[in-house]
């Protein structure tokens, strides 16, 4: 009897475990001793591959490279994931050759460890603000709706301009802000998106109107 309730008083004293951060999450995907496939990134993920996918997708585009096109077919991929989103799928859908690409070469792991290094800075600044708001149906719409406007915002940005760089980092931090539930990380990764399509149309319309000019 006096051991039992020893133990039962050792179990009333221990912590509560704390469920695992997102940046700890990916980091055991990445170091695990599995596949480190698009396919797998779902399967270890599961609804959350969504936002993950998107972050991944648009964060080559966000980097302040001029990258000359070279990344339309991520942007293309992000769409129609979203698309996915929107209709009301709970786990994304790739044809199988695309479950199959690889995430393991130097240059992607190189990537995803910065990813990581953003998502612990923002972990450690962020807080759940307006958590209720996320997880529902009209909120993954929305989201979905600003993915695909941020992807084609990236996608339709002139060559070697690298005018595809803030809508494209617009989607990476409303993924983030999505995962963590932050709504001011949301609110500024709309504005950023918003600030980068908009300096878009004002530079093809200064473009136009100085061709016009000329001729």
């Amino acid at each position: 009897m006096t051991n039992g309730s020893a133990t039962e008083r050792e179990m009333t004293a221990s912590p509560t475990l704390k469920p695992m951060k997102l940046s700890d999450e990916l980091e055991r995907w990445l170091t695990g001793d599995g596949e480190r496939t698009l396919g797998s990134l779902i399967d270890a993920f599961g609804d959350k591959s969504f936002a993950i996918l998107f972050a991944v997708l648009l964060g080559v585009p966000a980097l302040p490279l001029p990258t000359g096109g070279a990344t339309h077919v991520f942007e293309i991929i992000a769409a129609l994931i979203a698309l996915e989103l929107i209709v009301g799928r709970h786990e994304v859908w790739l044809p199988q050759r695309w479950r199959g690409v690889e995430l393991a070469g130097q240059r992607q792991q190189r990537f995803i460890t910065s990813l990581m290094k953003l998502i612990r800075r923002l972990e450690r600044l962020s807080r759940p603000r307006l958590s209720f708001l996320f997880r529902r149906r009209f909120s993954d719409v929305a989201f979905g709706l600003l993915v695909i406007g941020g992807s084609a915002g990236a996608f339709f940005a002139p060559p070697f301009t690298g005018l595809d760089t803030l809508p494209a980092l617009g989607v990476v931090l409303l993924s983030l802000g999505v995962l963590l539930e932050d709504a001011l990380v949301v609110a500024v990764a709309v504005a950023i998106g918003i600030a980068g399509v908009a300096l878009e149309i004002a530079l093809g319309a200064a473009a136009i109107h100085g061709l016009r000019t000329i001729l």
